[in-house]
């Protein structure tokens, strides 16, 4: 592990989901501690109409290159826009981008579909209304952390089979993209920092409830990858996602879609979160660096 990094890990709550109303209250006490820096951005708070509507948050740096519709982490189960502020404010301040932060519908109280359809729904929302938010249609994005970027990969894929809305990139950090775990990190890090193998199968388990898995679920389950937008994937070398990640990119470019890939030595997944680190100093700029090219 990351020698910057490792003092931290006991600082994580423990990798446990069993009790989600508890687990988002740890989350939020951890993210409140993160400073924010909002310097130069203008943010403002809109409803995405619907049933229910979705809440957004948009960040505008000034000359705003492009936008991308941004997810929250948290295992499909916690997060919403104040506990991504901080990550949502920097992807927007590094990127030049206007950030559009989605706070979708959780589980296990609200199960698949419901976090899916939110987002999906936003995404049409940004499309449709570009004019009147000041974006460029033919310049928006989609990504997001951990089980956000799984969502992420999943409506580009839906986007793809509908032709509803153009999505130019794909912006994935950490996807959780595979509901089965057989992957070689899936079965061998059991109890590696902040996620383990457990933790993963109740993430899981609360958001696809009693509904089988199909690829606008775990979109590792997809079995055509041909004409989705070019991506970014980011892994962490110590996370049971990681080969999933991998895996993903490698069946992306064997369908004729341009990707970027990043194994990040010695990480753990959520460890850019640890802003003294060098390590996530670079993981957070080449979010930024990355985006930035992509929609330029």
């Amino acid at each position: 592990m990351d020698p910057e990094l490792e003092p931290f890990t006991a600082l994580f709550p423990p990798a446990d989901l069993s009790d989600p109303p508890a687990s988002r209250k740890i989350l939020a006490e951890l993210t409140a501690s993160i400073p924010v820096d909002t310097t130069g951005l203008d943010i403002e708070e809109r409803m995405v109409p619907g049933e229910p509507e979705v809440p957004i948050r948009i960040y505008r740096p000034q000359d705003a290159n492009g936008a991308i519709v941004w997810l929250h982490g948290g295992g499909f189960v916690m997060g919403d826009l104040d506990t991504e502020q901080p990550w949502a404010a920097t992807l927007a301040r590094n990127s030049g981008a206007t950030v559009i932060s989605v706070a979708y519908r959780l589980a296990p109280e609200n199960p698949f579909p419901a976090a899916h359809d939110d987002v999906y729904a936003t995404v049409l929302w940004v499309a449709e209304h570009a004019d009147e938010l000041g974006l460029d249609p033919a310049r928006i994005a989609i990504g997001g952390h951990s089980s956000g970027a799984g969502i992420a990969a999943a409506v580009a894929l839906r986007v793809r089979d509908e032709q509803s809305a153009p999505i130019r990139f794909q912006l994935l950090h950490q996807p959780g993209l595979d509901d089965r775990q057989i992957s070689w990190s899936a079965t061998n890090f059991t109890d590696t920092p902040f996620v383990t193998r457990g933790k993963v199968s109740q993430m899981w388990a609360h958001y696809l409830g009693d509904t089988p898995a199909t690829p606008y679920a775990a979109v590792a389950r997809a079995t055509d990858l041909s004409g989705l937008p070019p991506a970014y994937i980011a892994t962490a070398e110590f996370c049971p996602n990681r080969d999933e990640g991998i895996e993903y990119a490698l069946r992306l470019l064997r369908a004729g879609v341009p990707v970027e890939m990043h194994q990040w030595p010695g990480t753990f997944h959520g460890s850019h979160v640890i802003l003294s680190a060098e390590i996530s100093q670079r993981q957070n700029a080449e979010l930024g660096a990355v985006l930035r090219r992509a929609l330029t």
